[in-house]
């Protein structure tokens, strides 16, 4: 089955961690290809993403690729957590020294992608009025690369400046002496807040819902560690791939379940956590705290009283406290300085619960009864994440049929890989699989490389086009809801299930199953023929029993 000819063998949306290295497979599979990238460099959300304090929450070690051991060898790493300038010089560093740049279109948004079953080929459109062609198309847009911009009454109304932390502006934002409103207390706010309060004369924080945080304890890597990490990195890297989380170096789940460890022993347990630091330390503490809620609750508990010992003001820090839902149903936070902040003079923590934002007035913010007289207002208020990115370019499948008409109750995917429907269309780190659960450098070297196993599988094949089964798609996306449901990841009202983005369908998105389960589970159906995908209008019937991967050992 031959495809009509076209500009590239593929075509690449997105210049981050993930479309750097899909160009760089494709082009060692021989394959032509051009990358379209909205930004005026590489990057990804680390271009777009400069808000005072940002930084990664996966030690840089391990935050970075390992498809090169001549380049993890080279890149100095300076801090434990890179910082967001450091980890955009890394990508740009990348792009140069695999000379990708030649292959990339910078300040090229693509508008809409439309398959044309008569040409086999896919017409990708940009806002420049250009179209071009390819055989293949993969997305990687990013999984938090669209900013949540919240309806707030008035909001374009305000007088004074106004930015989104996840579209900052590259020529930074002078604060010293100005009053501040941060209105978001997630991710962004948390690693921003410190970082601004240093720097304005008031600062008042906007708060609907708490973060459960745990300190970063962040610091400059050594000469000799990073020699030590450099020598084992090939191990280090195989151990990644094969855990729940694609990261190795965090501290070991402890032996012990969190109900059945006693009180002082428990506490004993999480000091050592917290002075160890960073989600390496809590995440993976007590396996029990992710299925039942009187587990997390006791570790939600230590947490809480870290609170209390660390800020002055009793009432600011009971605020300050979680309580409406499960530690880890949430994205954990990891921040440097954040609840001492709240023991400044300067800053001022305003509860949305008991005073919620009833419109933004020329000159500040209302919340209940009192006006904050404002210059600036940071919006901290996240993304719409893992389909933002897509919804926002017109993507049509067979029969002109809408990726947005068919996610309208919630996506749908094989793997997290393709979406029926959608012949020889590829989403890296989609809805369905680990991503944001995981390293995202990890998971998305896992599905770039097969990715580009599966391409080089149809070329040496003859074959020209796949897309998934609808049966299989149905299988997975139950299989998906399946594993999540026992979970505490429900008790919670998160981005993880849209809960942020007025409209947006409550699914869960993620695969809990882990990285380990989910490669073992891509690699025996690319070993197997690649089950549950139509391949040039054939296809294996029978599917696998993905419940089998979760109860086999690892």
């Amino acid at each position: 089955m031959r495809m009509g000819k076209s500009d590239f063998d593929v075509i690449v949306v997105g210049a981050g961690f993930a479309g750097l290295y899909m160009l760089h497979k494709l082009r060692q599979l021989g394959l032509s290809a051009c990358v379209l990238e909205k930004a005026g460099d590489v990057g990804g959300t680390w271009y777009w993403n400069r808000y005072p304090g940002a930084r990664c929450d996966i030690e840089s070690v391990e935050y970075s690729y390992s498809f090169s051991p001549e380049l993890e060898q080279e890149w100095q790493w300076t801090e434990r957590y890179a910082s967001q300038p450091e980890i955009l010089r890394y990508l740009q560093h990348v792009a140069d020294r695999f000379d990708l740049r030649r292959d990339i279109r910078f300040s090229t948004t693509v508008a809409g992608a439309r398959w044309d079953e008569s040409g086999q080929l896919w017409h990708v459109a940009t806002d420049g009025g250009e179209e071009l062609t390819a055989r293949f198309c993969v997305f990687s847009t990013g999984c938090l690369s669209s900013p949540n911009k919240p309806q707030i009454e008035g909001l374009d109304s305000f007088g004074g400046e106004t930015y989104l932390t996840g579209l900052w502006p590259h020529e930074g934002v002078d604060f010293n002496g100005k009053r501040v409103a941060v209105i978001g207390t997630g991710s962004s706010g948390i690693q921003s807040i410190p970082v601004i309060a240093r720097q304005v004369d008031r600062v008042t924080v906007f708060q609907r819902t708490p973060s459960f945080v745990v300190p970063a304890q962040n610091r400059a890597l050594e000469a000799s560690e990073l020699a030590e990490i450099r020598q084992g990195y090939r191990q280090l890297r195989e151990e990644a791939r094969h855990t729940v989380g694609g990261v190795a170096r965090g501290a070991a789940p402890s032996p012990r379940p969190a109900l059945e460890t006693p009180p002082d022993e428990l506490r004993r347990e999480l000091d050592e956590r917290w002075e160890f630091g960073g989600l390496g330390g809590f995440l993976n503490s007590h396996p029990d705290s992710f299925i039942d809620a009187r587990a997390a609750e006791r570790i939600a508990d230590y947490l809480r009283d870290r609170v209390r010992g660390i800020v002055k003001d009793p009432a600011t820090a009971e605020l300050l406290c979680p309580t409406t839902y499960p530690v880890n149903s949430k994205r954990l936070c990891v921040d440097t300085g954040y609840f001492d902040t709240f023991n400044r003079d300067n800053v001022e923590l305003v509860d949305l619960n008991a005073n919620p934002i009833r419109q933004v007035t020329p000159n500040g913010v209302l919340a209940g009864d009192h006006v904050y007289d404002v210059d600036i207002i940071v919006l901290a208020t996240g993304f719409d994440a893992m389909t933002g990115s897509l919804g926002k370019i017109d993507i049509r499948g067979r029969d002109n049929l809408a990726l947005a008409d068919k996610w309208s109750a919630g996506p749908r995917t094989y793997l997290g890989l393709m979406s029926g429907g959608f012949p020889n269309m590829f989403i890296i780190t989609g809805p369905g699989s680990p991503s944001v659960l995981s390293n995202m450098v990890t998971s998305i070297e896992q599905h770039v490389e097969w990715i580009g196993q599966l391409l080089s599988d149809m070329a040496e094949r003859g074959q020209a086009l796949i897309e998934p089964r609808p049966e299989a798609e149905d299988v997975w996306t139950t299989h998906v809801t399946a594993v999540a449901e026992p979970t505490i990841f429900m008790q919670a009202d998160s981005w993880y299930l849209g809960a942020n983005v007025p409209g947006k369908p409550r699914v869960f998105m993620p695969y809990v199953g882990g990285v380990g389960t989910y490669r073992a589970i891509c690699d025996a159906l690319a070993a197997d023929g690649y089950p549950g995908f139509v391949i040039d209008g054939q296809g294996k019937t029978a599917l696998p029993d993905f419940f089998s991967f979760l109860r086999a050992p690892e």
